[in-house]
């Protein structure tokens, strides 16, 4: 599991049986149930280098919509609807993509 050593198992499971339904995915309580909103500044930003797939320093939409597949191999990706719903709620400078400090900011909301 890419998230070994910062995030538990058993919590990465829970938080996604609790969005395993298409359209059911809410990165607030998502965050919270994998514990990653309790996390530090460091490990929240190997959360971001982990989802950062192509390392651009940027979450772009196509990996925001396999955001899930970081934390297991067999999740589900997003729906275009969550996919655009979760982009907007991070894209808080309006470039289309989620640097590392809006991640943050997501992560803690």
């Amino acid at each position: 599991m890419a998230f070994a050593g910062v995030l538990n198992d058993a919590d990465v499971k829970a938080a996604l049986d609790g969005c395993a339904a298409a359209d059911s995915f809410d990165y607030k309580k998502f965050f919270k149930a994998c514990g990653l909103a309790g996390k530090s500044e460091a490990d929240v930003k190997k959360a971001f280098a982990i989802i950062d797939q192509d390392n651009s320093n940027f979450i772009e939409e196509d990996e925001l919509k396999l955001f899930l597949q970081n934390f297991s191999a067999s999740a589900r990706a997003l729906t275009d609807k969550e996919t655009k719903a979760f982009l907007a709620a991070g894209d808080s400078d309006g470039d289309g993509k989620i640097g590392v400090d809006e991640f943050a900011a997501l992560v803690k909301a």
